[in-house]
């Protein structure tokens, strides 16, 4: 249903019933997108999103199930960009499934050009990439380096978690949507020196967070 739906959309798209089957998919050619659903015979949802993260940076959507919450914290965690919850309506997947690729594409926070510095860490819209203070590149999803590069562009302003999903997503939070905190979670893990007591992406208890960086823009040649 979901093929055929996405393909009057326009959309190549191209179904596979379990994890053996995807592989054999994504050999024959590269993906743009991945919707995953979680709950497929044999192996486990979560475990193809640990592989696909680790052999690809394919935006992946993960299906759910309408209680299995447990299961779409821990899908974000591991790195999914969205969810959708079932039943859904074929028009909710398709906005998100058009949201995502729009985030895909390489136009966050890089339409002035150049790069960013903060803290020592260089983050370049036009290649997507991430270079820790060390010289070492940083792997980040897609909606990490969309997160990242919306605290970027609001240094020192305080985001709450309704505006963060608005920017990172492109969709307006529900009540009690909180997959925008595991996603700071797993961006902390990644740039703060202690996830723990974050220097860089702060809470504001009651308010949501702030980027607490000093950023500068530079250009390709690497000159303020």
């Amino acid at each position: 249903m979901v093929v055929d739906y996405l393909s009057a959309q326009q959309f190549a798209a191209i179904g596979a019933g379990d994890g053996p089957a995807m592989r054999r998919v994504l050999a024959e050619g590269p993906a743009d997108l991945v919707i995953l659903d979680l709950n497929l015979p044999g192996e486990s949802g979560l475990t193809l999103i640990e592989e696909l993260r680790r052999d690809a940076a394919v935006p992946v959507i993960v299906l759910t199930g309408s209680g299995e919450v447990v299961d779409k914290v821990v899908g974000l965690e591991m790195g999914a960009d969205d969810y959708v919850t079932k039943p859904f309506e074929l028009r909710e997947l398709l906005a998100r499934v058009r949201s995502v690729l729009r985030r895909a594409a390489p136009q966050v926070a890089g339409e002035r050009g150049g790069a960013y510095v903060f803290a020592d860490w260089r983050l370049n819209p036009t290649t997507r990439s991430l270079v820790s203070p060390k010289g070492a590149p940083v792997d980040l999803t897609t909606t990490e380096f969309n997160l990242l590069a919306v605290f970027v562009d609001n240094a020192n302003k305080v985001l709450s978690r309704d505006r963060l999903l608005d920017l990172v997503h492109g969709r307006s939070a529900g009540p009690f949507d909180r997959s925008i905190d595991v996603q700071v979670g797993r961006l902390r893990r990644k740039i703060e020196t202690d996830p723990k007591s974050p220097q860089l992406i702060k809470t504001v208890r009651g308010a949501g967070y702030l980027f607490a960086a000093k950023v500068a823009r530079i250009d390709d040649v690497g000159s303020e």
